[in-house]
């Protein structure tokens, strides 16, 4: 998924409208997400940008890498992929054998 990139260092005065008005000029946006904490609901300073193409992704990551978005300098790339970290923790376990 080549069309999709990753921003960091989001202001947090920095909403979806404001980083879609920063990245539609490369091309026509299917999604624009800032990523939220879950408790307080406010931006965790990252988010995504999905663009139709992989063209317009690519132009973005060029041209808007270390520009400012609300007065913060942003770093644009491509997403890395999630490690799975396997499933949750176990229980107790004793020692013993029966």
């Amino acid at each position: 998924m080549k069309n999709k990139l990753f921003i960091g260092g989001l202001a947090w005065a920095t909403t979806e409208d404001s980083l879609r008005s920063a990245a539609s000029p490369y091309g026509d946006l299917e999604e624009v997400r800032i990523i939220t904490d879950r408790d307080s609901g406010r931006s965790r300073g990252f988010g995504f940008v999905t663009f139709v193409d992989e063209e317009s992704a690519s132009k973005c990551k060029d041209e808007m890498d270390g520009l400012a978005i609300d007065g913060r300098n942003v770093k644009v790339d491509y997403p890395r992929e999630r490690e799975n970290h396997g499933g949750g923790g176990g229980g107790y376990r004793s020692n013993r054998t029966w």
